[in-house]
């Protein structure tokens, strides 16, 4: 399933190709037809990510919310020329819709949710979400919400790390890798943790995110941020199970959490 950092990118090039004019939508599968028809042709306002949602608003104050899931995918393309409106490329595969304007197109096949929303039904998801990290924070508000929210609960944390009501836009990867860095026990309840600990999983999953962001890649280790690391190299526990840990050389341990797998190193995470 993409984690936050996808999404994120997704939207930035939703913004880059599209924000500012018409954006005609259709539904090659039929799914989404209805849907399209009540914005196809309006320009887009804005993209925006929130943990692995992505919200596009068009200017009739109506918003398509999308949700990949883990089958979900985009492919998009700059064309040119292209026809507004036109059929400008074959539709090959179950795509759910078409986005296209003048200059470029984004076909979406197989997500978990592709619907058109109310600005109040647009409110009530972003209620049920918990803070994204790399979304503007001036005043460390969502900050605060995260540290509030683990602290009141007797969950572990690697639990709450994968609760999008906690914090938004962290999976499996980013949950491993995070807890390994802090130096945290998976399995320790979050009301057990330090305010000092929460605040600094805040402040590194900012700093990770924004590495996604910037590479379109998990890297987790520092070391790699501004090298091109093959997908072994990227990550210090995660599908390294059995392999020695790259700080202490103890093996990495595997286990199943709330139906997902954990790695950690039980050396380093005490």
């Amino acid at each position: 399933m993409p984690e936050g950092h996808t999404v994120h990118r997704s939207a930035n090039d939703f913004n880059r190709l599209f924000a500012g004019q018409p954006l005609y939508v259709v539904s090659p599968q039929g799914r989404f037809s209805a849907g399209s028809a009540l914005v196809s042709g309006v320009s887009l306002v804005k993209a925006t990510a929130v943990g692995k949602q992505l919200f596009l608003r068009f200017a009739n104050d109506l918003t398509i919310r999308i949700h990949l899931g883990i089958y979900g995918k985009w492919q998009m393309r700059t064309l040119d020329p292209l026809l507004e409106g036109a059929d400008i490329a074959p539709v090959v595969g179950e795509v759910r819709a078409r986005f296209s304007n003048t200059g470029a197109m984004a076909d979406l096949r197989g997500p978990t949710v592709c619907e058109v929303l109310t600005p109040v039904e647009v409110d009530q998801v972003l209620k049920r979400l918990g803070p994204d990290p790399i979304n503007p924070d001036p005043r460390g508000f969502e900050a605060q919400r995260f540290i509030e929210k683990v602290a009141s609960s007797k969950s572990t944390i690697g639990q709450l790390l994968m609760n999008q009501a906690v914090i938004s836009g962290i999976g499996n990867v980013y949950r491993a890798e995070l807890l390994f860095r802090a130096g945290i026990d998976p399995y320790t309840p979050g009301n057990r943790l330090t305010r000092e600990q929460v605040e600094a999983i805040w402040n590194d999953s900012v700093a990770l995110l924004k590495v996604g962001v910037k590479t379109g890649f998990m890297i987790t280790r520092d070391e790699l941020t501004k090298k091109r690391p093959t997908k072994a190299e990227r990550n210090f526990v995660y599908k390294r199970e059995g392999l020695p840990c790259r700080v202490c050389d103890q093996e990495i341990s595997i286990a199943i959490m709330a139906a997902r797998k954990l790695y950690w190193c039980a050396a380093c995470q005490k």
